[in-house]
Formats: C-alpha cells, sequence, structure tokens
C-alpha cells in the first residue's frame, strides 16, 4: 500500500506537508518523499528510504531546508516517488497510489508513440508512477491525460499533480482508494487517510467520487471531471489498512471494528475466559466481541514498539516473520491456564498466527480459539497492493483447498463452494485450516456480517479477495 498527503496554501505549506504525511506511515514501509514549488526556487523535491527509521527522522533536516506554498508527500511500500518530470505540459511532480497489473501492454503502446526508455528500479520493475506520468503526456492537456491513464490501467490508480498552478488529484476510477480533501482558512489539503488533518486544523470539506478530477489552489477546488456512478471501495481498508481515527465514506474504521467483533460474538458458541485482539488492527475487533458477549477484554501480550514500529516491515516474508514474533511480549498472568479468544483481522499465509498461537500455548494457555475478522481470503488482490506475493497459492486457504481436492488447478465454480460459508467445503476447509495451524476452534467472520458492518450499499464495495467478485 501507499498513502499521500497535499497541500495548498497562501503562505508556507511545509509544516502541514511534512506532519500531514508523516501521519500516513501505517501505509507503507520503504520510501518516502516530499515534492514543493515555490513561486521563486521552483520545485524541490526529497526521497529516502524508510526502512530502518521513521519518516520524521530521515525528514527532518529536508523539512527546514525545503520552502513552497504547495507541495505533495507520500509514504510508499514499493516505489520511490514522487517524482518530478518535465514534459511539453511543462514541469509537474507527481505521485499515485496505484496498482497496475497491464503494465507490458501500455509500455508497449507508448514505445509505439515515440517514448525512448524507462528507468528500471533495483528490482527490475519499471516505476509505475513514472509509468502513469508516460501515460499522462501522451495527451494534450493533463485533464485528459489523468483521465486517460484512468481508462487505460487494469487495477487502480489515484494521484496527486503538482504544477505551478495548483494540484491535480484524482480518485480511482470505480474509487477502490480514497482522495479526501481538508480546509481550514488560506490553505486546502489533499489525503488518503482523513485523521491526518484535523490535528492541523483542517475541516471537512469533501470526499472525491469514483472517477472525479479536480484541482486545488489556495482559492478553491475546482471539479475538473465529475464522479462516476459505479463504486467498488476496497473493503480491506476498513478491516485492516485503515488507521482506527480515520473514516472512509462516512463510516469509522474503529465502529466498523467494533460492529464486526460484535457480529462475531452473536454466531459464536465457546466461552473462554477472555477475549484478545491481535496487535493492532485486532484489537478493536476483540473490543466489539467483548461489549457484545460480556467476556472480558484483556491484553495477554503487549507489541513493544519503540524499537520494532513498524506493522509490515521488512518486505523479505521470512524476517516479517521473525520481527512479528519478536514483537509480542506476554504478559503470563493473562495466560497461564486461561482459556483465550483471539481476533485478528484476517490469515492470509497463516504463519505469524500459528506461531503466535504455539507462543502462547509456550506461555500457558489451555485453549487458544481464532477468530479471524474477515472471511477466508481465498483470491489474490488485483487491484491493491495487499501483498507482493508472486502466487496464489501463497494464500493457506489455496494451499487447503488444494489438498482437499488433489489439484492446484481448481475451477472458479469449485472456489465458489468453498466460499459459500454453509457449505460442507467451507467446513472442511476451515477445519483443515485449523488443525494445520494448531487452534483449539477456529470460525471466521461471514461476509455478510461484515459488509453489514460497514453499512454502505454493498455493490459500492470490493469483495474480490474473498469470493472472486468485483
Amino acid at each position: 500500500m501507499s498513502g499521500f498527503f497535499g497541500v495548498v496554501a497562501k503562505e508556507d505549506c511545509m509544516f502541514d506537508l511534512y506532519f500531514g504525511t508523516d501521519y500516513h506511515s501505517h501505509l507503507g514501509t520503504r520510501r518516502g518523499g516530499l515534492a514543493v514549488y515555490d513561486k521563486e526556487k521552483g520545485f524541490d523535491r526529497a526521497i529516502h528510504n524508510i526502512e530502518n527509521a521513521p519518516f520524521r527522522t530521515k525528514f527532518d533536516k529536508d523539512f527546514h531546508e525545503m520552502k513552497g506554498s504547495m507541495g505533495i508527500g507520500c509514504i510508499s511500500d514499493y516505489e520511490p516517488q514522487p517524482l518530478i518530470v518535465r514534459s511539453h505540459h511543462g514541469t509537474y511532480a507527481i505521485t499515485t497510489i496505484s496498482k497496475i497489473n497491464n503494465t507490458d501492454e501500455i509500455v508497449n503502446t507508448i514505445f509505439k508513440h515515440g517514448n525512448s526508455h524507462f528507468l528500471e528500479m533495483s528490482g527490475g520493475d519499471i516505476n509505475p508512477t513514472e509509468l502513469v506520468a508516460a501515460i499522462i503526456n501522451q495527451k494534450e492537456n493533463l485533464i485528459e491525460g489523468i483521465h486517460y491513464a484512468q481508462e487505460l490501467i487494469e487495477g487502480s490508480l489515484s494521484l496527486m499533480l503538482l504544477t505551478p498552478k495548483g494540484i491535480y488529484a484524482a480518485r480511482d476510477k470505480y474509487g477502490r482508494t480514497p482522495v479526501i480533501i481538508g480546509k481550514k482558512e488560506d490553505a486546502y489539503c489533499l489525503t488518503f487517510e482523513d485523521f491526518a488533518y484535523r490535528n492541523l486544523g483542517y475541516e471537512d470539506y469533501k470526499e472525491l467520487g469514483p472517477g472525479e478530477i479536480i484541482v486545488a489552489t489556495p482559492e478553491g477546488i475546482r471539479t475538473l471531471m465529475a464522479p462516476g456512478k459505479e463504486m467498488k471501495m476496497c473493503t480491506f481498508l476498513w478491516v485492516y489498512y485503515g488507521y482506527p481515527s480515520t473514516s472512509y465514506e462516512g463510516i469509522s474504521v474503529e465502529q466498523m471494528r467494533y460492529n464486526c467483533g460484535t457480529y462475531m460474538a452473536q454466531r459464536d458458541t465457546v466461552k473462554p475466559d477472555i477475549v484478545a485482539g491481535v496487535p493492532d488492527s485486532g484489537i478493536a475487533h476483540a473490543i466489539g466481541y467483548s461489549n457484545e458477549s460480556g467476556i472480558p477484554f484483556s491484553r495477554p501480550f503487549i507489541k513493544y514498539t519503540p524499537t520494532w514500529p513498524r506493522s509490515f516491515m521488512p518486505t523479505i516474508q521470512s524476517k516479517r516473520n521473525l520481527i512479528a514474533k519478536m514483537k509480542l511480549i506476554p504478559v503470563h498472568d493473562l495466560i497461564k491456564d486461561k482459556s483465550l479468544l483471539l481476533i485478528d483481522d484476517s490469515i492470509v499465509r497463516g504463519t505469524q498466527l500459528r506461531e503466535t498461537t504455539e507462543f502462547l500455548y509456550q506461555s500457558g494457555a489451555k485453549e487458544v480459539h481464532i477468530r479471524p475478522a474477515c472471511p477466508p481470503l481465498l483470491y489474490g488482490c488485483k487491484y491493491l497492493n495487499f501483498s507482493r506475493s508472486s502466487s496464489e497459492m501463497d494464500l493457506i486457504t489455496r494451499r487447503v483447498i488444494a489438498r482437499l481436492e488433489g489439484t492446484e488447478d481448481v475451477t472458479d465454480e469449485v472456489l465458489q463452494e468453498y466460499a459459500n460459508p454453509e457449505s460442507q467445503k467451507y467446513e472442511q476447509m476451515v477445519e483443515e485450516i485449523r488443525k494445520e495451524l494448531n487452534f483449539t476452534s477456529l470460525q471466521f467472520n461471514r461476509l455478510d456480517d461484515m459488509l453489514e458492518s460497514i453499512g454502505i450499499p454493498k455493490e459500492n464495495l470490493c469483495t474480490y479477495c474473498w469470493n472472486g467478485k468485483e
């Protein structure tokens, strides 16, 4: 994932830009970047590796040296950005939140139109933000170029583009990721997370609709392309990605997680001694469960954040698993001889949760009942960089299904049976996962309950990773 923040102001914007961007640190682990425009100095930019140090530490010097009345910043889990681009549109800076599934096709098309080269990143991939800029530059003006990129890209694309005249912003064609605008006297901001502007003195102004394109200046916001009618926003933003104090489409992330826990408790029959959440995203779900069930909420292990503050850093899976284990410190008095019900946001590969469960048994737990806050993940996400996995067989569900079916080549019709919580195949899959991960019991949240927990029309939410339906 990635997050971004932009500011257009009548005075210097660096304070708001610096802290607003930093408030997106939970969405990325590899690169941070800032780009500003000043009427006298022109464009200035800084990009740093933030894999082993917080954003503020790396950008403290830039914060004091950079100057501008307009700027954009990003936290990225993948590519270095923002980029400064010189084109027939003039010079601009661009940052994106995207997943491009048809990169090769687009690159070949652009080569045919005269583009000479793309710079490869260290992993050999083309920088997606550079590719988006190249698409935009195929058209006669920025508005046409941005709209062309939205139409051409298979996957998702939200962006901010900083020019000497203002910041252009566009939300993904189907609204898969958010773009939200805040307002205060003499300034506007654009952000992925709305909580990022509240301590900076901004108030809610508007949330862009699907495919909407606007331009922001210190004088106001002007819509350049009206929003479309169809929206498929990522449901996982509420379940996991979103910071607890943020809201999307007017729906609080924290409240949604309480609602999830409530529905899970209503369908459950076990009576553990305590309910707990895997820090951090599982905690609110567990509070909701505890409030509904009357079973005490407790924290049998504590996440040690002073030296391991990042939730999913580094990018190498084996190291992530090790760090996840190192971060959890047991409270033995709350574990020994206890029956625990543990809620996590999801089960992906299963490795970390299996190790967490073993860790609880070793600390004296009598039972460990696992309750993921979302349904079994059956499909790799096509729309967000939820994982860099190259194969759906990295999902524990798909490995278990392959064993049950005797083949990895499973039809979508069969997968739909495994997605149905009322089916025998679903029960078999859940039981196999339970045994493999050594849980006392396992019960996933249901898709219908999870969608009800959000409360916006179900047709406006993407559920592809759970049922293969966009």
